[in-house]
């Protein structure tokens, strides 16, 4: 495994294990959402004082605006959580949401969607399909985003759309995103016991969101590596933390992508461990690529503008 050096990413991970001090258990799950809901607490900080929030669901899916001043003509931003699709809500990722559209300038609509095990998936594609369809049927513009689970929700979104002959997003942004990667891939072998995700613990999300149903991993849609054609879907920015099992799953999208001539941009993000979004104000190197991500928003948001 890369081993990670910089003492401020090492804080992250000490504080971010002391308040989630439990591994997940398929066997109990709500054990671990109370660990990981007060973890998401302690890192949670005020919202910028220039974005308005409001919740109002739309199409029978809990959603949370976060808009600033003349954001209303201008693309949203709808993000999907991270959380394994088990963990996870609109209040573990507000401040992320809140700081994304202060310095993105544009709308960021978040989406809580169900969570495994009680609903299994498509479940929760289905609901960030409907919070889609609702939000742009008026004919707004918009870029859709994730991390972890989220990340995979949302590039699973543009393969449903396209499935369909709909319209696509300005652009996707996926962080640290899981995408049915091959579990042989080095990323997997040399970071099996990374720090905040182990291999091992994507397969235990997997019991929880697949059920009896393990043959749904091999939906596109569930897993976009699974496609064959990457042809007509969005630009991307793919974002991957190096310390990761998943950072190789990110890789191989952008290469897929850039291979059916999408334009696809990946950062690898060296010494940072899955879940750092959290870390943005306590480590530099997140810091930084929180920056680039909004910057890659906002300027996706511009260009549709011009």
């Amino acid at each position: 495994m890369a081993q990670v050096t910089d003492p401020e990413v090492l804080a992250f991970i000490e504080k971010t294990e002391a308040l989630c001090s439990v591994t997940l258990d398929p066997t109990d799950f709500v054990t671990y959402r109370r660990h990981y809901d007060r973890m998401a607490d302690a890192f949670r900080r005020p919202r910028p004082p220039e974005i308005a929030v409001h919740d109002a669901p739309l199409a029978g899916v809990p959603l949370r605006h976060y808009r600033p001043a003349g954001a209303a003509d201008r693309p949203l931003v709808l993000y999907a959580h991270g959380g394994g699709l088990v963990v996870g809500s609109l209040d573990s990722h507000d401040d992320v949401c809140a700081e994304l559209a202060a310095a993105a300038a544009l709308e960021v609509v978040a989406v809580d969607y169900r969570l495994a095990p009680e609903h299994r998936l498509p479940a929760q594609l289905d609901d960030v399909a409907a919070a889609w369809a609702a939000l742009t049927a008026g004919g707004r513009p918009g870029i859709v985003a994730g991390d972890s689970a989220g990340a995979t929700l949302v590039a699973g979104l543009c393969l449903r759309l396209r499935a369909l002959g709909a319209a696509q997003p300005l652009a996707q942004v996926l962080i640290y995103p899981g995408l049915g990667g091959d579990r042989s891939a080095p990323s997997y072998i040399e970071n099996a016991e990374a720090p905040l995700l182990r291999t091992a613990d994507i397969g235990l999300y997997g019991k929880l969101y697949l059920g009896d149903a393990p043959e749904l991993a091999d939906l596109p849609e569930i897993s976009p590596l699974k496609a064959t054609d990457f042809a007509g879907l969005p630009p991307a920015l793919i974002v991957t933390a190096d310390v990761d099992p998943l950072r190789d799953d990110g890789a191989a999208y952008a290469a897929a992508l850039g291979g059916a001539g999408v334009p696809a941009v990946w950062r690898n993000e060296d010494q940072l461990v899955h879940g750092y979004l959290r870390a943005r104000h306590m480590s530099r190197r997140a810091a930084e690529s929180f920056a680039a991500i909004s910057a890659y928003v906002r300027q996706a948001g511009e260009a549709a503008a011009a």
